[in-house]
This record gives structure tokens, C-alpha cells and sequence, in this order.
């Protein structure tokens, strides 16, 4: 969706002046090469101005396990991380396309500013709620939101609770919408379960004139930059364009049901390159009278299955804790545990609320994962 906030000339790459008569200064936030989405920013100083290159970290995740077949539950309760939301990122999960992880922080607000050069970013809220401040603009956010930061957007998170829960993920390619949502010119179409009045857009532009040492953390394929820049990274005074961050509430997502059991594809959200990125949402079970509302037994042959559950009972799991995360492997069957079949039959709802992400390439497991898991979870199969 086309959207712009503050003062913008009639015409892009023309004369914008200020008050004093000088220029307003420039910049063209895009995409592939300048051949995709982009935006248009004007800001009160050039935002190339660099006083300092600090020091770099290496922040990439390492394989504890490299080649995994074992499904696994990571038990959630056990972060028990109270630190600002950047310190208190864990990667537990990754491949080539992405990166997943939970930040368990405070509401300690870092002076310094954020940007992942490299990756688009979706944050789930779990537990929390606050400010996504941005130099295009502010987005308040809650639980049950989505948080779409698109590679290059600098920005720092607020929280206005002290207790706060991410899940997030760091995507190597773009974070988008199903194409099969969308009509030719973008426009979500009538079967797609959510549409654009759901879409919340960055608002509350906040100008900031201000000069002195100015911290940007930049992580560019997973070393992290410390870079000190003259100006206040906030001075934007207008933009327009297609490129920014976006909320979306898994509440506003409608389920789409049926006489029998759907599969998995109606309950997606978002994809990026290799992943796909599903909401399971309160809804009515299925209405057949022979129906079985509890998934049936299926073989993950082209993806792993990791699921994060935020709230609820969930009908075809035993011992699933609010916050625990679910990795079933590609190549093995995995369903229903033993009896939630039988106790799902003549139900008639499900309240539960859960985030899954299938990636099309293995994950692998840093010892993050093996510090908080189940270890015996992969035999919660068997039967006596």
C-alpha cells in the first residue's frame, strides 16, 4: 500500500527547501538493486555524516546440532533473560534463509539506535506492549502483534511493560503476504483472511534537530557495527513510498474452516524465500458429523515444523506449556499425541493460539535449545 507521512515536494529528485533556504537532503530507501519497492525521505542533515567506527561483534549463531531428526520441545518458562530487547536476543534456530529466536527483556530503553542490514524482521509480541519508534514513523503495538521491519528500517523498541515476550525471526530475503491473497495489482482478494483495513501503518512522525554522538547498531550478515553518527537518526521531516515497517494483530486474522479438516497452507500469514509463516487462531472445529478435529498424522517431507504456542489448550498436544516451542523434523511423521484423537471428537471450538514456521531447509539447534529442552519429548509418542 502506497503511504506517506510529513512534508513532501510535489516531485521526487526536485527542489525542497527549508525555512532558512537551504535544502532539505534526499534519500531513496529501496530494494533489488533499486528495481522494487522503495521509499522517498527527506531529512533535515545528510544522513551520511559518520564520526566514528566503533567495534564489531560476531553475532552468528552456532550449531550445537548440525544434522537433526529428533523432534524436540524447548520448554519456554526456562529464559529467564531480564535485559533490554537487543541483549536479550537468543538465537535458537537456523539455516541459509532465517534465523528464529525469543528476547525475555524489561523495559530498559538503550541509547543507541538498531538496523539489520541484512535481514527483514518479524517480531511477534507475546507478552508486552509499547512503541515501535522508526525514522518513518511510530507503530504502538500489543500481544498477539506482528511486527514487519523490512532490512535497512532504523529504529529502537519502547516498552511500557516491565514483563515482555518476542518471538522473532531474521529472514535473509523479503517478508511478504501469500501471492495467492493477492490480485495483480497487490490488492487482497476476497478469500484472503485478513485485508488492508487490518494493516496498521507508521504514524506519529517524530522530527528530531539534534546533533552530537549518535549510536547505530548495525548487524550486516551477523557482525555488528558500531557506528557513531553526527546527527540524530530520527530527523526525517517526510516520506512516501511502499517501503516501511507494518503491524499486523494475529487477532485479526480469520480462520478459514470446513465440513473436515483443513491443512496447514489456510493458516498462513506470511513467506519469505524457503519459509512460511502460519497463525492458528481460535475458530470452530470441523463440522462434519463423522469429523475428527485433531489433526491427523502427517509426514513433513519438505519442511520442518516449529510451532510456538501463545495461549490456550491445545488439543493435539499433552504437556505443552504456554511459551514452549515444538520442532518436528522433516522426513518423520509426527501428529496428534496418544488420546488427544479420541477427546477432540464432538468438540466444538478450539481457543488455542500458536505461531508455526516451516522452513523448506533443515534447521539446525544451537545449545540454547539442548540448555532448555525436554529430552525425552520425542518418545511422548508411545503408547503402553
Amino acid at each position: 500500500m502506497y503511504h506517506k507521512l510529513g512534508e513532501i515536494p510535489h516531485k521526487r529528485h526536485t527542489i525542497f527547501k527549508k525555512n532558512d533556504g537551504t535544502l532539505y537532503h534526499e534519500e531513496l530507501l529501496g530494494k533489488e538493486g533499486f528495481s522494487s519497492d522503495s521509499s522517498l525521505a527527506y531529512h533535515l542533515h545528510a544522513p551520511t555524516q559518520v564520526k566514528k567506527i566503533g567495534e564489531s561483534k560476531n553475532i552468528e549463531p552456532v550449531a550445537a546440532v548440525e544434522h537433526n531428526i529428533q523432534s524436540r520441545r524447548v520448554k519456554g518458562g526456562k529464559v529467564n533473560t531480564k535485559q533490554s530487547f537487543f541483549k536479550s536476543k537468543i538465537s535458537l534456530f537456523f539455516n541459509s534463509d532465517l534465523t528464529i529466536g525469543i528476547a525475555n527483556c524489561n523495559n530498559d530503553l538503550e541509547d543507541v539506535f538498531y538496523k539489520n542490514a541484512s535481514s527483514d524482521e518479524l517480531l511477534f509480541i507475546h507478552y508486552g506492549k509499547g512503541v515501535l519508534k522508526t525514522y518513518l514513523g511510530n507503530l504502538k503495538f500489543q500481544p498477539g502483534d506482528y511486527l514487519i521491519i523490512p532490512k535497512g528500517i532504523i529504529y529502537q523498541i519502547e516498552f511500557e511493560t516491565k514483563e515482555n515476550r518476542v518471538l522473532y525471526i531474521e529472514s535473509h530475503s523479503n517478508i511478504k503476504f501469500p501471492k495467492r491473497y493477492l490480485s495483480s495489482k497487490g490488492q487482497f482478494l476476497e478469500h484472503a483472511p485478513f485485508c488492508e483495513r487490518d494493516i496498521r501503518l507508521p504514524e506519529n512522525l517524530k522530527v528530531h534537530d539534534e546533533q552530537g554522538d549518535f549510536t547505530l547498531l548495525i548487524n550486516k550478515h551477523y557482525t555488528l557495527h558500531e557506528v557513531v553518527y553526527k546527527n540524530h537518526p530520527f530527523d526525517i521531516v517526510g516520506w512516501d513510498g511502499y517501503y516501511y515497517p507494518y503491524a499486523f494483530s494475529i487477532h485479526d486474522f480469520e480462520p478459514i474452516t470446513g465440513r473436515i479438516h483443513q491443512p496447514p497452507p489456510v493458516h498462513q500469514t506470511f513467506e519469505g524465500r524457503n519459509f512460511v509463516v502460519c497463525s492458528f487462531c481460535p475458530r470452530l472445529y470441523d463440522y462434519h458429523p463423522h469429523a475428527i478435529p485433531a489433526p491427523y498424522n502427517h509426514s513433513n517431507i519438505d519442511s520442518d515444523e516449529l510451532l510456538y504456542y501463545v495461549e490456550g489448550d491445545f488439543m493435539s498436544r499433552a504437556n505443552i506449556k504456554v511459551g514452549d516451542i515444538t520442532l518436528h523434523p522433516a522426513g518423520i511423521p509426527h501428529g496428534p499425541h496418544p488420546g488427544t484423537v479420541e477427546k477432540s471428537i464432538g468438540k466444538k471450538r478450539t481457543e488455542e493460539l500458536a505461531v508455526m514456521v516451516d522452513p523448506f531447509r533443515p534447521l539446525k539447534i544451537t545449545q540454547a535449545v539442548l540448555d532448555m529442552e525436554d529430552p525425552d519429548y520425542y518418545k511422548s509418542w508411545l503408547t503402553k
